[in-house]
């Protein structure tokens, strides 16, 4: 049966074998750097401080893929304001991801270890070895690098985190469903890749659909978004109408944004089991 996807969200900011060693030399500074860290994450589960957990002990007991590989910047560029859009040319032939997987982000000199998702495609990695992320700028240590340090050639060193590890599945049909995209900013400026999406929409009419929120909207709306924009946040009664036994729920944003729609879905009735999201910074 064809299952209906809705995703909500808005702008934001295992062992290492021996084999990696060759990657990341125990002398380089990647290789102490990527030590470090890993002890950090792996120690005896203790955490005393009282400060905000970082995105590796967040993520300590998630699933990692074995292959590390040092990248460098080939392209930096602003998507908004406060969205950098990073391009990184991946060094190691092995290194594969899933489309909505996140990276560890190595960066030498900082001790702090970032979690980011993963803006384009797996196609584009294979084609050009080319993976892209988009940072918001804050004041944590590996986005505040990467707004104010770093620089073409720069480099660093990416893991690919997921949830779980996936299998794969033999002789596995599937219908194409349909995509709902309720995506939330302060204004259009900060509604990154909306070129993207609504060329998605046109390819694929009717099965992915996408409706923009802006809260803080202060300009004219471009007439191409105009059809797709409603001022004001996303509320419950946005999301009552795709309510169904078939729906999946994905929500992907800050903490706050992320409990605030979690408890509307709740009291629409959206059991627990069909809603997903990360928290990680």
């Amino acid at each position: 049966m064809a299952r209906a996807t809705i995703y909500v969200g808005c702008t934001v900011p295992q062992l290492l074998r021996g084999a990696q060693s060759r990657i990341f030399p125990s002398h380089s500074p990647l290789g102490v750097l990527r030590h470090s860290a890993f002890c950090y994450c792996t120690g005896n589960g203790t955490i005393k401080s009282k400060r905000k957990m970082d995105h590796l002990e967040r993520t300590a007991n998630n699933f990692r893929q074995e292959v590390i590989t040092q990248a460098k910047v080939c392209g930096i560029t602003n998507e908004s304001e406060t969205v950098k859009r990073l391009r990184l040319a991946i060094a190691n032939k092995d290194f594969t991801f899933k489309a909505g997987q996140w990276v560890d982000f190595f960066i030498p000199g900082v001790s702090v270890v970032g979690g980011f998702s993963i803006c384009s495609s797996p196609g584009l990695l294979e084609r050009e070895g080319i993976l892209e992320l988009a940072v918001k700028h804050t004041v944590h240590p590996p986005a505040h690098w990467i707004h104010t340090e770093c620089t073409l050639d720069s480099e660093v060193a990416l893991r690919v985190g997921d949830l779980h590890g996936y299998q794969e599945g033999k002789g596995n049909r599937h219908k194409l469903g349909t995509a709902k995209l309720y995506y939330s900013a302060k204004n259009t400026s900060e509604l990154l890749f909306k070129k993207n999406i609504l060329g998605l929409m046109k390819a694929f009419p009717g099965k992915i659909t996408c409706c923009f929120h802006v809260t803080q909207q202060r300009s004219q709306i471009c007439k191409e978004l105009q059809p797709h924009i409603t001022e004001g946040r996303i509320s419950e009664k946005d999301l009552e109408k795709h309510v169904s036994n078939d729906t999946s729920w994905y929500i992907c944003g800050p903490p706050p944004m992320i409990e605030s729609i979690s408890k509307l879905l709740t009291n629409i009735g959206v059991p627990r089991n069909r809603v997903f999201f990360e928290k990680w910074w």
